[in-house]
């Protein structure tokens, strides 16, 4: 296995990638990538990602990212689905507006390291979009009870303790935990006696910030 990405044209990956998921053409560059047009990043493009690693403050590039399986369940609507509900909701283009102004705010966070304003935007996204498919027409509703326990009680205790520990939603009921290296081993703590018991399997699947895509033999 190569140790570094001299022999792989990762932007060609990435375009390619995209043809069949837009996750995929994020997750092969190292650290952190962008996907979709924006004036406020250079290069950017809505036909694959960019790396942002220069513009990464230390904290990012070793941060958490470990999913709680609430259900693995097939969603009863697919993502391709979803966004084609968005055409018609009411509530698209302001929704198109705020997540243009999110990835403004975006840059000067990932570039300092503020991990508090960085994991209060990522909880407004995630509610955002799942408000957003709840108010189409038909609406859907992918999160369940176990979601919001889940998100309920790492609030209350995020306030108690004052641990960065934030949350996001996948286009589904999973919780994405997230949270810097620093803190480690007070968060698998908590998720582990806490969080995992509040779902129907008690699934995890922890995670880090990667180094992206490499060439195998």
């Amino acid at each position: 296995m190569l140790e570094n990405h001299e022999s792989l044209d990762l932007q060609r990956v990435s375009l390619l990638s995209r043809l069949g998921s837009g996750s995929a053409c994020r997750s092969v560059f190292p650290d952190m990538a962008v996907w979709g047009k924006h004036q406020d990043w250079a290069g950017s493009s809505d036909e694959y990602a960019i790396c942002i690693s220069e513009h990464l403050h230390e904290v990012f590039k070793s941060f958490h990212d470990d999913i709680l399986i609430v259900s693995d369940k097939e969603k009863s609507v697919s993502s391709t689905a979803g966004h084609g509900l968005m055409e018609s909701n009411p509530y698209a283009t302001t929704r198109y507006a705020q997540a243009n102004e999110h990835m403004t705010r975006l840059k000067p966070i990932l570039a300092t390291g503020d991990v508090e304003a960085f994991g209060e935007l990522a909880e407004r996204e995630a509610l955002t979009l799942h408000a957003l498919m709840m108010s189409s027409d038909p609406s859907f509703l992918l999160i369940q009870p176990a979601s919001v326990v889940v998100i309920q009680k790492l609030r209350e205790y995020r306030q108690e303790t004052g641990l960065p520990l934030y949350f996001t939603l996948d286009a589904g009921p999973n919780i994405h935990l997230l949270y810097p290296d620093s803190v480690a081993e007070k968060a698998s703590s908590f998720i582990t006696n806490e969080l995992m018991p509040l779902v129907e399997n008690g699934r995890l699947l922890p995670d880090q910030v990667g180094k992206g895509a490499v060439i195998v033999s």
